[in-house]
């Protein structure tokens, strides 16, 4: 492992300051992503197309 002098750590600092500033916030708890669609409708048209592929499928193999 290579060490590094006291001229590299320094300048690596100075770097990671830099692009840490460049980052921005990380989001909190409170700014969530709100989806267009609700979790009700997601499971509803998960359940309507799995279903669906379930049923194909039975019709195919009988």
């Amino acid at each position: 492992m290579a060490l590094q002098t006291p001229k590299q750590r320094a300048a690596n600092a100075k770097f990671e300051k830099k692009v840490t500033k460049q980052w921005g916030k990380p989001k909190s708890d409170k700014e969530r992503v709100e989806y267009p669609v609700s979790k009700i409708w997601l499971f509803v048209l998960l359940f309507l197309v799995a279903g669906g592929a379930v049923l194909e499928l039975i019709r195919m193999l009988f």
